[in-house]
């Protein structure tokens, strides 16, 4: 089978919107997480969120016309991707060519719906919706829009699985290229950061509480955790075969050399399952054809609730022990959905490409009936040669993901 290298990075993240800042921030535990006094004011029982406030759209230089079908999944995720592109160098005629597709985790585009129902509503017809309302609110809009923005002519399709969305198409693309269908696939997830598309989960009590201290507020795997906090923007990988990326002379960012997945469910579709997880990263070692004791870090898909974070560390001890460094982003990203599997990817990369690995921050200790993993509190240097990221979602949908660094 080809092997497949990441070539090309570009992200649209509360931590930044450029790999330089990103990485930066990083590696001073910088949180990204505010308190939105708006959402309490529409009864939010949290006004926790993440912020993309320095996220201006005309540094890319979109046009009306392109603006028009793009809602904010498709506008984060295009940014992010042009960025991407730009940086694996990959030529104009490859990614214009039936050899290069777009695969990308996207789960809801829930503004642009509800703003569409609510004009019909208003008006008493769907004349004033607009021609460009249909291509916002699918779930595809950020794929049909990256394919008309880029030209691509190969794979063209979205990949819905709840928070494992962007995780699921980066492994989707590793197959693409293995089998030789594809020669480069640009992936990654991208993830509304609005008021409207975080409501059904605020609903759900989900969210922490802890509006005093809002950056403090998200704390994976720290006994005091009550919830999480959600994020957004978009995260872009271009992926292609290690043998083109070598002979154009592309840097190689790092190797996927490794796709897991499992489907688990626990009492409900929102309870996790510590034995669905554990099989994941297991799969996703097989598939590399290492071993546990070969990855030098994990990125923990921990999102800071009391269950999640619970069951995720008995399935890292079983499979990997007490003692190989773990971490969560989410400290200081909250959680970004479907975005997060790619976003978290590439802060695996900076991390293995910057020698160290980011705080997993607010963590004090872990609670008393938690098995014993080896949390990353502060900034340290590490030589990382090999890390596996976890990206679990509702409904029992878990993947892993290995990554070797050369």
């Amino acid at each position: 089978m080809k092997a497949a290298a990441i070539t090309g990075m570009g992200i649209i993240s509360s931590l930044g919107d450029t790999i330089g800042e990103v990485a930066r921030s990083l590696e001073k535990g910088r949180s990204g997480i505010v308190l939105d006094r708006s959402r309490e004011e529409k009864g939010f029982k949290s006004g926790l969120t993440s912020s993309l406030e320095d996220f201006s759209p005309d540094r890319w230089g979109f046009t009306k016309k392109s603006l028009r079908t793009m809602g904010e999944p498709a506008l984060f995720a295009s940014a992010a991707a042009m960025d991407a592109v730009k940086d694996s160098g990959l030529p104009h005629d490859v990614v214009a060519s039936d050899r290069c597709g777009v695969v990308f985790g996207n789960d809801s585009t829930v503004r642009d719906g509800v703003e569409a129902i609510d004009t019909a509503r208003r008006d008493g017809e769907t004349r004033c919706i607009g021609s460009g309302a249909i291509f916002k609110s699918m779930n595809s809009t950020v794929t049909m829009n990256l394919a008309a923005c880029l030209g691509t002519r190969g794979a063209n399709w979205t990949i819905s699985a709840a928070c494992a969305s962007s995780a699921h198409a980066i492994g989707q693309a590793l197959m693409l290229i293995r089998s030789g269908f594809q020669d480069a696939v640009i992936t990654g997830g991208a993830q509304e950061l609005n008021w409207m598309g975080m409501a059904s989960f605020d609903a759900l009590n989900v969210f922490s509480s802890r509006k005093t201290s809002p950056q403090e507020a998200s704390r994976p795997f720290d006994r005091d955790r009550d919830g999480l906090v959600p994020g957004g923007g978009a995260a872009c990988l271009v992926i292609e075969a290690l043998d083109q990326a070598e002979k154009r002379g592309a840097e190689i960012h790092a190797i996927i050399e490794g796709y897991g997945f499992s489907s688990g469910i626990g009492r409900n579709l929102s309870q996790p399952d510590a034995e669905g997880s554990a099989r994941a990263m297991t799969n996703a070692l097989k598939d590399a054809g290492t071993t546990a004791d070969a990855i030098d870090y994990i990125n923990a898909h921990a999102t800071s609730t009391p269950a999640g974070d619970l069951a995720e560390a008995a399935a890292i001890n079983r499979v990997f022990g007490s003692t190989t460094a773990v971490s969560s982003t989410k400290s200081m990203t909250g959680h970004e959905c479907w975005m997060s599997g790619a976003s978290e990817v590439i802060y695996s990369v900076l991390m293995a490409n910057n020698s160290f690995i980011a705080p997993n921050i607010n963590f004090r200790q872990l609670s008393d009936n938690c098995p014993a993993i080896n949390v990353i509190s502060k900034t340290t240097p590490a030589v990382i040669r090999r890390s596996l990221s976890n990206s679990f979602g509702f409904g029992g949908t878990n993947s892993a993901l290995v990554l070797k660094f050369i």
